[in-house]
């Protein structure tokens, strides 16, 4: 999968809300009324990423949890890391 254009990238974010562009990554902060729930988010976010063989760089701050998607391979963003932001938003809508 080839890396996306700054235009692309700028495309995709609209589609993300609170998300945005680090580098070149794709980040963007959780906040949970409490530690154990950030943690069954961030357990839900690691199941999906195993199925799809496509992981973020995940940090839980207590309850706060960051998703940053980066096509390592690529060095910079692709559509997988977009994939990957729009499935945790799919994840959040009950």
């Amino acid at each position: 999968m080839s890396r996306l254009t700054d235009a692309e990238i700028e495309r995709a974010l609209t589609r993300l809300p609170g998300w945005s562009r680090e580098g070149d990554a794709i980040v963007k902060w959780f906040d949970w009324p409490s530690f154990p729930e950030a943690v069954a988010f961030t357990m839900k976010v690691a199941f999906a990423a195993e199925a799809t063989d496509h992981h973020p760089e995940i940090t839980i701050s207590y309850r706060r949890v960051r998703l940053a998607y980066t096509t390592h391979s690529e060095r910079g963003l692709t559509g997988k890391d977009v994939d990957g932001a729009l499935a945790v938003e799919a994840a959040l809508v009950p």
